[in-house]
């Protein structure tokens, strides 16, 4: 069984039926799958680079403060107490990792599923191909606006080079991000609006990612 889509030339209109494989773009929807691997990328983007000095690491101690009887005062033997102003921290943050890694079958599930969903809600375009012939933004802005494309959009290709005529109309829009086919995850897909592919990416992503 197949998913069939209509892939879309550079003007938007219509130039022939694809068939989606089922398997990659049919599958049904799985939250808490998603879920997982959503919360493990964002767990693996976190820096983990919060750090606080304790008691051993600020500056100052060496000598009592005061003898210890005798002044009336509390007892005392470091300014580096963190009863001190400018005293060390107690259990503070302290550089670390928060990455984990989830199994490799619940990430091919949940790409599976996030895809199906673009697909399942009318979200998912395929192109013939984005080749441009020279950079211009304004060109692209207009082959999306063909495409009937609006809000965020992610688009797929099989392969991108910084020096590519496509990447170079890319960067300057900000609601877009173009990525190749080893790169598509789950949380980009979702916090993207539309998803956009070309026939050869398709290709792609079902070989890579059929179970």
């Amino acid at each position: 069984m197949s998913v069939i889509v209509s892939a879309l030339d550079a003007n938007g209109a219509k130039s022939i039926d694809v068939a989606l494989d089922e398997t990659v773009f049919g599958v049904a929807a799985s939250p808490h799958l998603v879920h997982d691997v959503v919360k493990m990328q964002l767990a693996n983007r976190r820096q983990g680079t919060a750090s606080t000095r304790t008691r051993c690491e600020v500056r100052g101690g060496g000598k009592k403060p005061w003898k210890q009887k005798g002044t009336g005062r509390a007892r005392s033997g470091t300014r580096r107490s963190p009863l001190w102003r400018g005293g060390g921290t107690v259990f503070g943050p302290k550089p670390r990792g928060y990455g984990y890694v989830v199994p490799r079958q619940v990430r091919a599930a949940a790409l599976r599923a996030a895809l199906s969903e673009k697909v399942r809600i009318g979200k998912c375009i395929v192109v013939e191909s984005l080749s441009l012939e020279e950079p211009s933004t304004k060109a692209f802005r207009a082959l999306l606006d063909r495409l009937g494309v609006q809000g965020r959009a992610l688009i797929v290709t099989e392969q991108v080079r910084q020096d590519d005529a496509t990447a170079m109309s890319c960067r300057n829009l900000p609601d877009l991000t173009l990525m190749p086919t080893q790169g598509l995850n789950v949380y980009d897909i979702l916090r993207h609006d539309t998803l956009i592919m070309t026939k050869g990416a398709v290709s792609a992503i079902e070989e890579a990612w059929r179970p």
